[in-house]
Order: C-alpha cells, then sequence, then structure tokens
C-alpha cells in the first residue's frame, strides 16, 4: 500500500536548547534561512507526502503559523503540498506516545514518522529512498555509530544484511556499550504499519519512563519484522547543540555565497582556533 502521510513528532521541551526554546520551539530553530522543521518537510515532499501531521503542543504555535504562511503561499516557497493538520501531545511521555497520539488520523494505513532533530544531507530524499524499499514490514532509517555512543539510540541486533537492508532479529533502546549487539543505530525515520498502534496503546513506560517506539517495534518483529536502512548522505544531531553548528556550518559551506565567510574567517582567526 501507497505510503501517503507522515507524523512529525514536535511537541518536546527542547531542554538542551534553554533558555532560547522558552520563546521558539527547537524545531523553528534556523539552519541559515530555513528553520530546522522545514527541511524535514521537503524532505517528505520529494518522497511523494501528501499529508502532513505535526503532533505538537502548547507553546508550538510557531509552528502552525509558519506552515499556514507556507500553505497559503505556495508559490512563494515553490513547493507542491498536500494538507496539514495538528493535533496536541498534552505532556511529553515519550516518542511512542506522540505516535499514538496521531491514530485517529492514520486510517489504518502504513505512514512515516521523522523527527526534524535528525536533520539528513543527502542527494535523495531519505525517507523517499525507505518508501520505495518497503515491503510492508516495519523500517527504520540506520547507520553505524561509534561503540561508546550506542547508549544514545536504538540499536539493532543483526540478523543478515543485503546491500543497504539490514534485517533485525532484535533491538534495544539506549543499551551500554558493554551490552549492546551491533553498532547499528536508528535515526529519526520510520516507516510503520498502522498495527503499532494496538501495541502501544498497551505499552508501559519504557527506558526514561516513557513510551518508547523502540519498545513496539521489538514486540512486532515475530509479526511484522523489522528492516533498517543504511541511508546515503549525512545525519546531524540538531537536538544538541555541537549537532545544530555542525549542520549550520555544512549547510553553509555547501552554499558558494556562504563557503567564502567561512574562508575567511578561518583565514583570520587561524591562530585563535
Amino acid at each position: 500500500m501507497r505510503i501517503r502521510k507522515v507524523v512529525f513528532p514536535v511537541g518536546g521541551l527542547g531542554t538542551r536548547f534553554f533558555p532560547i526554546t522558552r520563546a521558539i520551539p527547537k524545531e523553528m530553530l534556523g539552519i541559515i534561512d530555513k528553520p530546522l522543521i522545514h527541511y524535514a518537510f521537503e524532505e517528505a515532499i520529494n518522497a511523494g507526502i501528501e499529508q502532513f501531521i505535526f503532533v505538537t503542543r502548547h507553546g508550538k504555535d510557531s509552528i502552525e503559523d509558519y506552515f499556514d504562511y507556507m500553505f497559503s503561499h505556495p508559490d512563494y516557497f515553490d513547493i507542491n503540498m498536500g494538507s496539514v493538520c495538528y493535533i496536541r501531545q498534552n505532556e511529553p511521555k515519550g516518542l511512542g506516545h506522540a505516535v499514538l497520539c496521531a491514530k485517529n488520523l492514520i486510517n489504518n494505513e502504513p505512514f512515516a514518522v521523522m523527527s526534524a532533530d535528525d536533520f539528513i544531507l543527502s542527494p535523495k530524499s531519505c525517507i523517499g529512498e525507505m518508501i520505495k524499499n518497503y515491503n510492508g514490514a516495519n523500517m527504520v532509517a540506520t547507520m553505524p555509530v561509534d561503540r561508546k555512543h550506542v547508549s544514545r539510540y536504538g540499536i539493532l541486533d543483526v540478523e543478515r544484511q543485503e546491500g543497504r537492508l539490514i534485517y533485525a532479529k532484535s533491538v534495544d533502546e539506549k543499551p551500554s556499550p558493554e551490552k549492546a549487539k551491533s553498532n547499528i543505530a536508528i535515526v529519526g525515520r520510520y516507516l510503520l504499519s498502522a498495527d503499532i498502534f494496538k501495541v502501544l496503546e498497551r505499552l508501559g513506560p519504557g527506558v526514561n519512563g516513557e513510551i518508547q517506539l523502540t519498545d513496539a517495534l521489538l514486540e512486532m518483529i515475530p509479526s511484522c519484522g523489522l528492516v533498517g536502512f543504511n541511508f546515503e548522505g549525512q545525519r546531524f544531531d540538531c537536538g544538541s547543540k555541537g549537532g545544530l553548528l555542525a549542520a549550520i556550518l555544512r549547510v553553509a559551506s555547501n552554499t558558494e555565497k556562504l563557503k567564502h565567510v567561512i574562508d575567511e574567517f578561518i583565514r583570520e582567526n587561524k591562530e585563535k582556533l
């Protein structure tokens, strides 16, 4: 079945960016001239997604205002758009809970989930390439990480690999380096069966007391399977200050008008850096 819908979980508090996130959502922090969420939205558009579901909360009105303006001025943004809707997450209870909030808008279809925090620079739409390889099993974007950092991610226990596809026999949320079965980490792109809502509805809190999407994926492996997709491109963790800065510098270095600014800054300050 064709994937037409995407869920953007944007209800997080953004505590790592306090105090600025007291005023604006972290998803609206800028990478040069566009907010972070705009890049994820463009990636979804380029994948042929038609309906955009934002799971938001109080204090996130600027996200709604931004996309309201975008949808009312499509020629200015040069984007062919579908429809957008917003649903409230009353409190941040984890990614699994955020996805569950969108249940009534999915209508029993397979759907995508995209985290704007995971900024992916790629010659092709990451979620679009995943959709091309989707075969009905739950699918996640994956990448190898340094083993000392595995406790930041959901980590696959790999059964086999075929090209870019990695077939998992298990998955563990934020394992210690000693207990991790591999260094293949899940990053914020998912293609999910609507059956996941049945699991999320009865799932108890997991790591950090939150409803973890990874726990639902683990429970569904016997019935649905779990496939990792090693995407092409570079991923930046823009949920952290260092990751956001790195993404800004990378985009600037790929922009002819800004690359010379970086080069000039380095040349003038090389003794201080």
